[in-house]
């Protein structure tokens, strides 16, 4: 005999903030993608490795926005039988691209600015125009975090978009920092130590991602989340004997799912309290382990020492 509950703990928003945090994406894709063009653009004419460590950067926290446009877009379709999770894991795969592409820029920076450290180029950097650039992308970014402010406070997306483009604010800085300095001095190694910098600043980004990518998919534990405990609140609540199957895990990073087989004394199904039960540990999962959906089988005790193949 069982009883199974699902309940799903919305972390959504509005229709109304959905659209606005969209038009926020939009509009920051924007600048970031024109800034991108125009670093690119003048690493060429420039010289500088710098602007095009920058930009890799630039292209990463690109990705990163459409990644972010592309998961409140599917987290708002319904699930069907054939997805019956939605369409969230877009966003996983999206972050993985987003990893690998992050260390191919790495490498190739990192490799070209420890060549011009031990032999320095022939061709001068022009560090008058290394430094406009630069200057134009730290506006651009700023402009970039102020769009991006207001959804910052109540989405998990749009914090993560807001991070990507502080991010991309010192790159910005780091390059004029180093046009600066070349400008001023004629060291023009400062520009392949700032690749360097920048590039130190890619790698945590791409392992983060990529971490979370191999926990998702290999469904484990999400970070931060604590099975011990939850088995405490589970076991906490009347009626319940003992918990076992318990299963936590994550269809995207922030949206966690868990299921257990709950082992409760006979009266809660000869007094009918299955519902109050059910409501407690559902609550209780919602509100202490940020779990987005939960599903419970209530058994009797008779029932699970049969069962096979049980774990806790």
């Amino acid at each position: 005999m069982g009883d199974s509950h699902g309940h799903s703990h919305s972390h959504g928003l509005g229709p109304q903030t959905g659209r606005e945090n969209r038009a926020r994406l939009l509009i920051t894709i924007g600048i970031v993608a024109v800034v991108l063009v125009v670093e690119v653009i003048g690493g060429i004419l420039s010289g500088s490795l710098a602007l095009f460590a920058d930009a890799g950067h630039m292209l990463s926290d690109l990705t990163g926005l459409l990644v972010a446009l592309v998961a409140l877009t599917m987290a708002a379709r319904p699930a069907t039988d054939a997805r019956t999770f939605g369409h969230r894991r877009a966003e996983v795969f999206g972050a993985l691209a987003n990893g690998l592409i992050l260390l191919v820029v790495v490498g190739f920076v990192v490799v070209e600015a420890v060549t011009r450290l031990v032999e320095p180029t022939v061709t001068a950097v022009e560090a008058p125009l290394m430094l406009l650039v630069a200057v134009l992308g730290a506006i651009a970014n700023t402009a970039g975090l102020l769009v991006l402010r207001g959804g910052a406070k109540d989405s998990i997306n749009m914090r993560g978009a807001y991070l990507e483009v502080l991010g991309d604010l010192v790159g910005s800085v780091a390059v004029i920092v180093a046009a600066i300095v070349i400008l001023f001095t004629g060291f023009e190694r400062a520009d392949a130590i700032a690749s360097l910098a920048i590039a130190g600043l890619i790698v945590p980004r791409a392992l983060g991602l990529l971490r979370d990518v191999v926990r998702v998919l290999s469904q484990g534990t999400p970070r931060g989340t604590d099975v011990a405990l939850i088995r405490e609140h589970v076991l906490s609540k009347p009626g319940v004997v003992s918990v076992h199957d318990v299963h936590v895990w994550s269809i995207t990073p922030g949206s966690n799912v868990f299921s257990a087989h709950v082992v409760v004394d006979r009266a809660v199904f000869r007094e009918n309290l299955t519902d109050e039960l059910l409501d407690a540990l559902t609550v209780c999962l919602a509100e202490h382990f940020d779990v987005a959906h939960s599903t419970f089988q209530l058994e009797p005790e008779e029932h699970a020492s049969h069962e096979v193949d049980q774990h806790r």
